[in-house]
């Protein structure tokens, strides 16, 4: 199963077996528990629920502490559905890295990060205006469209709240997949700051 539930740890450069030097992000995967198998005959789709993250009982809602039960399971602090490439896995299992090759390609979702309320310049790359002191208009928005419509057009690129986004980066490559100390080092940056949840996933676009 080349599903699991991991952590941002940070970016740095590796050698690959080949001799590219190149840049991956790390992330701690795993290990992860199969808390739950759900079919299609009792659920109507099937899948599996695979727990992350060590977490107090005492921070568990009695609700979601039953749920654990039902399922013979520790409480696990994120818990994610997977419906693709799930044959043979069955509650109790325990996913980690090892399912994993260099080599492999992957979609990673994350978090992006907050910018909080951003101009047209930074939320959506505008050019600005002229830098002279005579141009007057440096990083305001220009025309917002038609005068006479008296609102504002759906879809029109405006300043606004920037980020906090579900973010997939799909068909990335794995360079080392590191059993022992569960760590995905994967090419290329993926959303989210340090320590946030990430979601990798077996890519869709790669056969």
């Amino acid at each position: 199963m080349k599903n699991i539930l991991g952590r941002k740890v940070g970016m740095t450069s590796v050698f690959t077996d080949d001799g590219r030097y190149v840049p991956v992000t790390v992330i701690e995967a795993g290990p992860c528990t199969v808390v739950e198998r759900r079919t299609k005959e009792k659920h109507g789709y099937e899948s599996v629920a695979i727990a992350f993250g060590d977490i107090k009982k005492s921070r568990v809602s009695r609700a979601l502490a039953g749920h654990y039960k039902k399922n013979d399971a520790e409480p696990k602090r994120y818990v994610r559905e997977f419906r693709n490439d799930i044959d043979g896995i069955e509650p109790g299992q325990t996913i980690t890295v090892a399912s994993f090759e260099p080599g492999d390609r992957v979609d990673v979702v994350g978090i992006s990060k907050g910018h909080g309320f951003s101009g047209g310049i930074k939320r959506h790359n505008f050019s600005g205006g002229g830098a002279s002191h005579g141009s007057m208009i440096h990083r305001q928005p220009a025309s917002n469209g038609d005068t006479n419509a008296g609102r504002t057009v759906k879809g029109s690129r405006r300043p606004g709240h920037f980020g906090v986004d579900r973010t997939t980066h799909q068909n990335l490559e794995i360079v080392r997949a590191d059993a022992e100390r569960n760590l995905l080092l994967v090419r290329g940056p993926i959303p989210g700051p340090k320590n946030a949840l990430v979601v990798v996933r077996k890519s869709v676009k790669h056969a």
